[in-house]
Protein backbone atom coordinates (compact mmCIF):
# COMPACT_ATOMS: atom_id res chain seq x y z
CA UNK A 1 0.00 0.00 0.00
CA UNK A 2 1.52 3.46 -1.32
CA UNK A 3 1.58 5.78 1.62
CA UNK A 4 3.32 9.76 0.90
CA UNK A 5 6.14 9.95 3.19
CA UNK A 6 6.00 13.34 4.85
CA UNK A 7 9.08 14.79 4.90
CA UNK A 8 10.04 18.47 5.44
CA UNK A 9 6.81 19.58 4.62
CA UNK A 10 5.57 18.51 7.60
CA UNK A 11 7.11 20.65 10.17
CA UNK A 12 7.61 23.57 7.44
CA UNK A 13 3.21 23.57 7.47
CA UNK A 14 3.73 23.98 11.37
CA UNK A 15 5.63 27.20 10.68
CA UNK A 16 3.36 28.86 8.99
CA UNK A 17 1.11 29.53 12.50
CA UNK A 18 0.67 32.64 12.97
CA UNK A 19 3.14 34.96 15.80
CA UNK A 20 2.17 38.20 16.98
CA UNK A 21 3.40 41.09 15.67
CA UNK A 22 5.09 42.96 19.11
CA UNK A 23 6.03 46.79 18.83
CA UNK A 24 10.03 46.88 18.64
CA UNK A 25 12.46 48.44 21.69
CA UNK A 26 13.25 51.82 21.16
CA UNK A 27 16.59 50.42 22.19
CA UNK A 28 17.82 47.76 20.56
CA UNK A 29 20.90 46.05 22.29
CA UNK A 30 21.74 44.41 18.37
CA UNK A 31 21.02 46.78 15.79
CA UNK A 32 20.82 45.14 12.20
CA UNK A 33 20.43 41.60 14.13
CA UNK A 34 17.04 39.26 14.12
CA UNK A 35 18.18 37.20 16.84
CA UNK A 36 21.08 36.57 18.57
CA UNK A 37 21.95 32.96 19.20
CA UNK A 38 25.08 31.87 21.65
CA UNK A 39 26.69 35.01 20.97
CA UNK A 40 26.43 34.74 16.57
CA UNK A 41 24.18 37.07 14.91
CA UNK A 42 20.97 36.40 12.55
CA UNK A 43 21.18 39.73 10.05
CA UNK A 44 17.95 41.20 9.75
CA UNK A 45 19.44 41.43 5.93
CA UNK A 46 19.54 37.04 6.18
CA UNK A 47 16.10 36.42 7.37
CA UNK A 48 14.56 39.51 4.76
CA UNK A 49 16.22 37.16 1.96
CA UNK A 50 14.81 33.96 3.05
CA UNK A 51 11.73 35.49 3.06
CA UNK A 52 12.33 37.37 -0.27
CA UNK A 53 13.03 34.42 -1.60
CA UNK A 54 9.58 32.59 -0.56
CA UNK A 55 7.68 35.86 -1.98
CA UNK A 56 9.49 35.84 -5.24
CA UNK A 57 8.45 32.06 -5.57
CA UNK A 58 4.65 32.61 -4.73
CA UNK A 59 4.51 35.97 -7.17
CA UNK A 60 5.13 33.23 -10.10
CA UNK A 61 2.69 31.08 -8.82
CA UNK A 62 -0.94 30.77 -10.39
CA UNK A 63 -1.83 30.35 -6.61
CA UNK A 64 -0.15 33.78 -5.67
CA UNK A 65 -2.25 35.42 -4.03
CA UNK A 66 -3.92 33.00 -1.92
CA UNK A 67 -0.20 31.51 -1.01
CA UNK A 68 0.66 34.80 0.19
CA UNK A 69 -2.60 35.77 2.08
CA UNK A 70 -1.83 32.28 3.78
CA UNK A 71 1.77 33.34 4.87
CA UNK A 72 1.09 36.52 6.21
CA UNK A 73 3.55 35.91 9.17
CA UNK A 74 6.12 34.76 6.98
CA UNK A 75 9.17 36.85 8.90
CA UNK A 76 8.05 35.34 12.18
CA UNK A 77 8.04 31.76 10.48
CA UNK A 78 11.40 32.01 8.80
CA UNK A 79 13.00 33.42 11.86
CA UNK A 80 11.76 30.52 14.12
CA UNK A 81 13.37 28.27 11.85
CA UNK A 82 16.78 29.68 11.81
CA UNK A 83 16.82 30.11 15.36
CA UNK A 84 15.47 26.65 15.80
CA UNK A 85 18.35 24.96 13.44
CA UNK A 86 21.23 26.99 15.51
CA UNK A 87 19.89 24.74 18.09
CA UNK A 88 19.15 22.04 16.53
CA UNK A 89 22.32 21.88 15.21
CA UNK A 90 24.25 22.41 18.73
CA UNK A 91 22.14 19.63 20.51
CA UNK A 92 22.99 16.94 17.44
CA UNK A 93 26.87 18.36 17.64
CA UNK A 94 27.18 17.90 21.51
CA UNK A 95 25.11 14.16 20.98
CA UNK A 96 27.91 13.39 18.40
CA UNK A 97 25.16 13.30 15.39
CA UNK A 98 26.31 14.55 11.80
CA UNK A 99 24.32 14.48 8.78
CA UNK A 100 26.61 13.95 5.41
CA UNK A 101 25.82 15.67 2.12
CA UNK A 102 24.59 12.48 0.99
CA UNK A 103 22.04 11.83 3.04
CA UNK A 104 20.60 14.89 2.54
CA UNK A 105 20.27 14.41 -1.65
CA UNK A 106 19.06 10.85 -0.62
CA UNK A 107 16.05 11.65 1.49
CA UNK A 108 15.32 14.55 -0.82
CA UNK A 109 15.43 11.68 -4.02
CA UNK A 110 12.98 9.55 -2.05
CA UNK A 111 10.62 12.52 -0.88
CA UNK A 112 10.25 13.99 -4.46
CA UNK A 113 9.87 10.51 -5.69
CA UNK A 114 7.01 9.54 -3.45
CA UNK A 115 5.68 13.06 -4.74
CA UNK A 116 5.52 12.60 -8.59
CA UNK A 117 8.72 13.77 -9.13
CA UNK A 118 11.10 16.92 -8.23
CA UNK A 119 8.63 19.90 -9.59
CA UNK A 120 5.86 18.69 -7.74
CA UNK A 121 7.50 18.22 -4.82
CA UNK A 122 8.94 22.16 -4.62
CA UNK A 123 5.70 22.79 -6.06
CA UNK A 124 3.87 21.28 -2.71
CA UNK A 125 6.65 22.30 -0.63
CA UNK A 126 5.83 26.26 -1.28
CA UNK A 127 2.12 26.02 -1.35
CA UNK A 128 1.96 24.01 2.46
CA UNK A 129 5.27 24.69 3.06
CA UNK A 130 6.21 28.41 2.06
CA UNK A 131 9.71 26.90 1.26
CA UNK A 132 11.63 28.19 -1.78
CA UNK A 133 13.20 25.69 -3.56
CA UNK A 134 16.98 26.75 -2.55
CA UNK A 135 15.43 26.31 0.91
CA UNK A 136 14.49 22.52 0.41
CA UNK A 137 17.83 20.91 1.46
CA UNK A 138 17.73 23.05 4.26
CA UNK A 139 14.38 21.31 5.37
CA UNK A 140 15.14 18.24 4.65
CA UNK A 141 18.77 18.55 5.76
CA UNK A 142 16.75 19.91 9.54
CA UNK A 143 14.59 16.76 9.60
CA UNK A 144 17.34 14.31 9.01
CA UNK A 145 19.06 15.92 11.89
CA UNK A 146 15.72 15.93 14.08
CA UNK A 147 15.49 11.92 13.48
CA UNK A 148 18.98 11.13 13.84
CA UNK A 149 19.29 12.97 17.28
CA UNK A 150 16.30 11.60 18.81
CA UNK A 151 17.43 7.82 17.57
CA UNK A 152 20.99 9.16 19.47
CA UNK A 153 19.33 9.99 23.00
CA UNK A 154 17.06 6.57 22.84
CA UNK A 155 13.84 8.98 22.69
CA UNK A 156 10.67 7.28 20.37
CA UNK A 157 9.28 10.08 19.40
CA UNK A 158 5.71 8.39 18.78
CA UNK A 159 5.73 8.49 22.45
CA UNK A 160 4.96 11.51 24.74
CA UNK A 161 7.75 10.09 26.40
CA UNK A 162 10.08 9.87 23.94
CA UNK A 163 9.24 13.84 22.94
CA UNK A 164 9.51 15.11 26.16
CA UNK A 165 12.90 13.71 26.21
CA UNK A 166 13.88 15.72 22.56
CA UNK A 167 12.21 18.46 23.99
CA UNK A 168 14.17 18.62 26.88
CA UNK A 169 17.67 18.05 24.94
CA UNK A 170 16.81 21.14 22.61
CA UNK A 171 15.65 23.69 25.78
CA UNK A 172 18.53 22.60 27.63
CA UNK A 173 20.29 23.75 24.72
CA UNK A 174 18.69 26.66 23.91
CA UNK A 175 18.74 27.95 27.53
CA UNK A 176 22.73 27.17 27.20
CA UNK A 177 23.03 29.11 24.23
CA UNK A 178 21.00 32.03 24.73
CA UNK A 179 18.36 33.14 22.45
CA UNK A 180 18.19 36.96 21.87
CA UNK A 181 15.41 38.11 19.78
CA UNK A 182 14.82 41.27 18.22
CA UNK A 183 10.92 42.35 19.82
CA UNK A 184 9.63 43.36 16.78
CA UNK A 185 9.81 39.80 15.94
CA UNK A 186 8.53 38.54 19.18
CA UNK A 187 10.56 36.78 22.00
CA UNK A 188 11.92 33.34 22.36
CA UNK A 189 10.59 30.26 24.77
CA UNK A 190 13.18 28.20 25.53
CA UNK A 191 10.93 25.73 27.25
CA UNK A 192 8.64 25.15 24.04
CA UNK A 193 12.24 25.89 21.86
CA UNK A 194 9.79 28.28 19.75
CA UNK A 195 9.40 32.03 18.74
CA UNK A 196 6.37 33.13 20.52
CA UNK A 197 2.91 31.64 19.31
CA UNK A 198 4.38 29.85 16.39
CA UNK A 199 4.20 26.12 16.48
CA UNK A 200 6.87 23.98 17.73
CA UNK A 201 8.45 22.15 14.69
CA UNK A 202 9.96 18.95 15.49
CA UNK A 203 7.15 17.89 17.37
CA UNK A 204 4.77 18.22 14.32
CA UNK A 205 7.28 16.46 12.37
CA UNK A 206 8.02 13.42 14.17
CA UNK A 207 5.04 12.61 15.39
CA UNK A 208 3.27 12.29 11.86
CA UNK A 209 5.44 9.01 11.23
CA UNK A 210 7.60 6.45 13.35
CA UNK A 211 11.25 6.94 12.28
CA UNK A 212 12.75 4.78 9.75
CA UNK A 213 14.78 2.09 10.46
CA UNK A 214 17.06 1.75 6.77
CA UNK A 215 20.53 3.49 6.61
CA UNK A 216 22.41 5.07 6.03
CA UNK A 217 20.09 8.99 5.93
CA UNK A 218 18.00 8.10 8.78
CA UNK A 219 15.06 9.65 6.99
Amino acid sequence: MHRRRRTALSFSVALLAAAPLLTACGNDAHPGAAAVVGGQRIEVSTLQAQVRDVRDAQDGSPQSAQLIKNTAQLSQAKLNTMIFDRVLERSAADAGVKVSRKEIQSARQQAAAQSGGEKQFATMLLQQGALSSGQIDGAIRREVLLTKLAQAVGANTMTPEGQAKVLARLTATSEKLGVDVNPRYGSWDDKQVRLGETKTPWITQVTREAPPQQEPTGA
